[in-house]
């Protein structure tokens, strides 16, 4: 009998930081609230994404009317958020979020002829053999398609203190969620993508952005000839059910992980 698992797209990259982390979450279903941090970032998607989803449909609102977006989202999320999880006011919070935003319209967002914002896609089966299949489902949820000569390139919005570095947008660990986004806008459209990119929003109290280069993220996830790639490194954790844990996680804490509390591979 073949068992199908649906997986979230957006949740993909998290599996390769901490395995044990992400199958607590998304298949066990431990849950804790987001941060404001968190919350924070996700006003910013919501508010860039109107901006630019404005600019494909020809009613180009300004950053100014999209930036109410920002100011409802961090005011009344859609998700359970402990405001007290980080050291960050609301007011402060609408500070850097609002700056944030008004540097993407001004700096990044003018660079792109996007062709799809926050697209929904079609799910995606992976074979994992043995009758296992993991069906990836969603949303680019933070992400866009910018048309460019080489073809569509997924344009995956980045926010938080560390996704700049010495005035670059980082690219470190971000294959796995923007080459999902890639096979996964491929197999909707019916198209081969140039590539992933990422629009860094540095959250910071001096909030700035930046753009990284064109990258291959779709390569990481399928390998090459010898090498296998995150697919089907993946497809081995679910077919054993053995996620293995990685307690040198940056995100290895009570803050960021709902099972660290009866994980056995903690530093305690």
């Amino acid at each position: 009998m073949n068992e199908i698992i649906k997986v979230r797209a957006s949740s993909w990259a998290g599996l390769f930081d901490c395995a044990h982390r992400w199958e607590g979450e998304h298949l066990l279903g431990i849950r804790k609230p987001a941060g404001m941090r968190a919350l924070l970032g996700t006003a910013v998607h919501a508010g860039t994404a109107t901006f630019d989803k404005s600019r494909m449909d020809g009613s180009n609102i300004t950053a100014d009317e999209a930036a109410g977006v920002v100011i409802d989202t961090l005011r009344c999320p859609d998700f359970e958020v402990d405001r007290s999880q980080d050291d960050l006011s609301m007011r402060e919070s609408e500070r850097i979020a609002l700056t944030a935003h008004s540097l993407y319209c001004a700096e990044i967002s003018p660079q792109f002829e996007f062709v799809g914002v926050e697209n929904t896609l079609d799910p995606l089966d992976i074979d994992c053999g043995h009758g296992l299949t993991i069906r990836l489902t969603g949303t680019m949820d933070r992400a866009r398609a910018a048309q460019t000569e080489a073809g569509p390139v997924i344009a995956d919005v980045k926010t938080g203190t560390r996704v700049i570095e010495q005035g670059r947008a980082s690219t470190r660990g971000r294959a796995a969620q923007t080459g999902t986004y890639q096979l996964m806008y491929e197999h909707t459209e019916r198209v081969s993508t140039a590539g992933s990119q990422i629009l860094a929003l540095s959250t910071t109290s001096t909030p700035a952005a930046a753009v990284s280069p064109v990258f291959d993220a779709r390569r990481v996830m399928v390998g090459t000839e010898g090498h296998p790639g995150l697919i089907e490194h993946a497809a081995a954790m679910f077919k054993t059910g053995l996620f293995p844990p990685n307690p040198s996680s940056p995100l290895c804490s009570p803050k960021y992980c709902a099972r660290w509390e009866t994980c056995l591979f903690r530093e305690r």
